[in-house]
């Protein structure tokens, strides 16, 4: 009798071993959904960027209004006939910087 019941026990351990550590086992499954879900996550950073990225194109594209904001933040251009001014904190540690104002008429050759 302890024959049979060692055999049996032995047999279990047997077809649970391919169950839990083979390569169609339950770790493996667990180690795959894992990276599934990795990789769905940066699947959806990267859609986040793409949007982003799309907008922004379509806004280049169909109007002068984002090329003139980005002209005027990123390279501080200004019109002809607008007046630069900058409000400085009295408290900040940066000195004033002068700016001109935009200068009239045609260039001389």
């Amino acid at each position: 009798m302890r024959l049979i019941l060692l055999c049996l026990t032995a047999l279990l351990v047997l077809v649970q071993f391919p169950l839990w550590l083979g390569k169609g086992g339950w770790l493996h499954v667990w180690d795959l959904d894992q990276q599934v879900f990795a990789a769905q996550r940066h699947n959806d950073d990267l859609r986040k960027r793409n949007e982003k990225l799309a907008s922004e194109i379509s806004d280049l594209k169909e109007g002068k209004g984002a090329i003139e904001e980005r002209a005027r933040y990123e390279l501080g251009m200004i019109k002809d006939d607008e007046i630069y001014v900058q409000l400085v904190d009295a408290n900040s540690a940066n000195p004033l910087q002068e700016v001109a104002a935009p200068v009239k008429g045609k260039p001389k050759k």
